[in-house]
């Protein structure tokens, strides 16, 4: 928070937020500003309320919301940065297992949970994201519950799509989608953390697309989930997500950009799950469906799961419940429990 002169135009740093502690303004208290409320959070302790006093500068609390999920009170949360093979900067957040050590533990069975997003500049995709010090969000579909079943988790792993001057992103969609998991596998096994023969991907809408496109495209994964997801392009003709050609534009991209078009080379197991009530204009039930019947008749190994009475996203306790049960068996059968290769 700076206190700018209008007459100089010269700005006073006041107050900014400090490692290892996530900060920000909230309001202020009086007309001069000496007293104003910040939101303050680590990564093991939630966020609460407090009365910063720039005069005396006190700290006082004014909420005491405890741990939601004190159980995972001690995961390990690290912002990690990366290349890719073209010099693209990448960047993830990677969760280890409360007690976890690699030196002591070896690799664990890990899931990648992604979703792509286009930029037109190679400087914007790798601008840096999020905070080190930022509590550990735990969502009540989140995947990050895996956390509880001995798995490590790298979240977010930026899957940026560019296309810079006259090209277009979506141009080479799956050979930048590629490269960028590619990076990000190579990463977590330099690490020590997780070893190639048990990386699962996973995604939700359009991390459901990258999903099978990464399994259709490349043999880094051993196994996906992908949910609520359109795998078909052409049942999305007039555009999707940040392509604005339509089918008749740039039929080539649509099929090159479909998992569907592409199913005979899917040769790792894929759970599809998908609300059966889905009004995304882009993700109808039937993506999923049609998706499903051409993996199968191919020979793959896949698993359809309709959720009753639920749209993009899964609200209801049964359904959430039997999602993660789903997700849980699924990764138990063909990551944890695959063998190593030496």
């Amino acid at each position: 928070m700076d206190q700018l002169d209008l007459k100089s135009l010269k700005a006073e740093r006041l107050w900014q937020s400090q490692a290892p502690h996530y900060e920000y303004f909230v309001k202020f208290l009086d007309e001069r500003g000496d007293q104003f409320i910040i939101r303050r959070e680590t990564v093991t302790e939630p966020p609460n309320y407090y009365i910063k006093n720039l005069k005396t500068n006190d700290l006082k609390q004014i909420t005491f919301f405890s741990h939601p999920t004190p159980q995972l009170k001690d995961i390990k949360k690290e912002i990690i940065q990366y290349k890719r093979d073209d010099g693209i900067d990448l960047m993830a957040t990677l969760y280890l297992p409360p007690g976890y050590s690699p030196e002591k533990d070896g690799p664990l069975p890990m899931l990648m949970w992604a979703y792509p997003r286009e930029f037109k500049s190679a400087k914007a995709a790798g601008q840096m994201r999020g905070s080190p010090y930022q509590f550990v969000r735990i969502g009540s579909t989140s995947h990050m519950l895996l956390l509880t079943q001995g798995y490590a988790i790298l979240d977010g792993p930026t899957m940026p799509i560019i296309g810079e001057g006259d090209k277009e992103p979506n141009d080479t969609y799956v050979e930048q989608l590629v490269a960028s998991a590619k990076a990000a596998v190579d990463e977590v096994v330099k690490r020590g953390v997780a070893d190639r023969d048990r990386i699962a991907i996973g995604g939700h809408s359009y991390g459901a697309f990258m999903t099978a496109n990464l399994l259709a495209h490349s043999d880094l994964f051993c196994a996906g989930i992908a949910r609520s997801g359109a795998y078909n392009r052409t049942l999305t003709p007039f555009g999707f997500q940040a392509e604005e050609r339509t089918y008749w534009e740039a039929p080539e991209i649509y099929f090159n950009m479909s998992p569907f078009m592409h199913v005979n080379k899917i040769n790792e197991p894929i759970l599809l799950i998908h609300g059966q009530a889905d009004n995304n204009s882009g993700t109808f039930p039937i993506q999923s469906e049609r998706f499903y019947n051409a993996l199968k008749g191919h020979g793959a190994t896949a698993r359809l799961v309709m959720l009753p009475y639920e749209s993009h996203g899964y609200r209801a306790r049964e359904s959430v419940m039997h999602m993660f049960w789903e997700m849980n068996q699924w990764l138990n059968k063909f990551v944890k429990n695959v063998p190593i290769h030496e």
